[in-house]
């Protein structure tokens, strides 16, 4: 038994060797749970030092029932299933690890808006059944000369908007409150309001985090002005779209089509409308995954534990703890 004890709260991974070999110089156990549910959680971490958690519930009821837990790392870019305010409050580090899946969720959005634009889901399912020579009911546009949208322009929308500069579009819009008019200028976008990023562009690609401010953002005052041409991409959380208005701006028209790799609800219900919508391609909240992305992933995230374990502040800290001499 190690000196300190480590708990992944959720088992989604085939191995745990990245983390292993991390924690071998801290001398730590790691323990691998597999909870859905906040008394799971409370159950299996009471007694941990350190959280490893992906998407198990971490609300303040379980956040309180932790006895000696000083750091909850958690396995990605996101950290709404953690209550930062409690955990601060209690004394306990969140860290998360935002830049190993840059580059991948970067192509997984250029995937999916390609996919989208060329039709490539629907087309195949067409071919499929026998169909041919479909474009004259079902037309496509070219890329090139249209307008660009960012709603949010963090490491991942700086990425993608390296890959599409080829694309020649003619203008690349950026909302985000965040950055000033300079610092997007100097990189060859334009900075507007969120109400101008919607009503002009062709395509708009979502790269916002999910908070109180951002969720439910996209609604049906959102898709009402839109363009009947827009193309929405979804790869950063499903929340910040109303799935609602999503599911009437495809079925009405409101708009051309959506790309989507994040859902309200993960997995997708069996009876979600969105899995009969021909003009809407779907995949499993996989665009942070390459085989590359994952071992950085699962590094990071231990490093996190192993530095506040170590005495030291986790390189990704989401918090700010005052440490008592």
């Amino acid at each position: 038994m190690g000196k300190y004890k480590i708990v992944v709260t959720d088992d989604r991974y085939k191995n745990y060797e990245e983390e292993k070999k991390v924690f071998e110089s801290i001398d730590a156990e790691l323990v691998i749970g597999n909870c859905t549910a906040p008394d799971e959680v409370s159950e299996a971490c009471r007694d941990a030092d350190g959280i490893l958690c992906n998407l198990a519930p971490m609300p303040q009821d379980v956040i309180e029932s932790l006895e000696r837990c000083k750091i909850i790392s958690r396995y990605g870019v996101g950290y709404d299933n953690v209550d930062v305010k409690a955990c601060t409050k209690k004394g306990i580090y969140v860290a998360n690890v935002p830049d190993y899946c840059a580059e991948d969720v970067s192509d997984h959005a250029l995937a999916l808006l390609m996919g989208c634009i060329r039709k490539i889901a629907r087309r195949d399912a067409q071919v499929r059944e026998g169909r041919w020579n479909v474009g004259s009911e079902d037309p496509v546009y070219r890329a090139c000369g249209k307008t660009f949208a960012f709603l949010g322009f963090g490491t991942i929308g700086r990425c993608l908007f390296r890959k599409i500069k080829g694309l020649n579009f003619s203008r690349v819009l950026v909302y985000d409150p965040y950055l000033d008019k300079d610092s997007i200028s100097s990189l060859g976008a334009v900075k507007v309001e969120m109400e101008e990023a919607l009503k002009d562009a062709d395509y708009i690609s979502i790269h916002m985090p999910l908070n109180d401010k951002t969720r439910g953002i996209i609604d049906k005052t959102a898709f009402s002005i839109m363009k009947k041409s827009a193309i929405l991409i979804n790869t950063s959380r499903g929340p910040i779209v109303d799935e609602d208005a999503l599911i009437d701006a495809l079925k009405s028209g409101k708009i051309n089509s959506a790309g989507l790799d994040v859902h309200k609800s993960e997995p997708l219900e069996e009876d979600n409308p969105l899995k009969i919508i021909e003009n809407c391609i779907l995949t499993d909240h996989m665009g942070w995954y390459s085989e590359e992305s994952m071992a950085e992933l699962k590094r990071k995230a231990a490093e996190n534990i192993k530095d506040v374990i170590s005495g030291s502040k986790p390189k990704y800290a989401v918090n700010t703890i005052i440490l008592s001499d």
